[in-house]
């Protein structure tokens, strides 16, 4: 496994119930700011094997990313279960639910 692909895991196992992170936000403080498509693919193949709470994360726009509708509704239910709400569009106010680890722990920071 590359470092990449273990900062990808460590990170979203840190997100809290109640919050959600952006693919591109993953990649960034994952060490690689245009892999948010290698953040997919870690999502895609490592979720069950790893529990990763995979239904925190979304795209830029504060939106669900899945096309399959069945999946689709599994993450908008379990992200409506720990609170989090959905704008006109079925969008996230990011400035409310974004989490932001860096913050929290200096990773990052500015």
């Amino acid at each position: 496994m590359t470092p990449f692909t273990e900062n990808v895991i460590e990170i979203i196992r840190s997100i809290p119930a109640g919050k959600v992170m952006t693919y591109g936000q993953i990649a960034a403080l994952a060490g690689s700011p245009r892999a948010a498509r290698q953040v997919v693919r870690v999502l895609h193949s490592m979720s069950k094997k790893y529990k990763l709470p995979w239904h925190r994360v979304i795209n830029s726009k504060g939106q669900i990313a899945l096309s399959d509708d069945e999946f689709y509704h599994e993450q908008l239910f379990s992200l409506e279960s720990e609170g989090i709400e959905f704008g006109l569009n079925g969008v996230i106010d990011l400035a409310r639910y974004q989490y932001h680890p860096e913050e929290e722990s200096g990773i990052g920071g500015e």
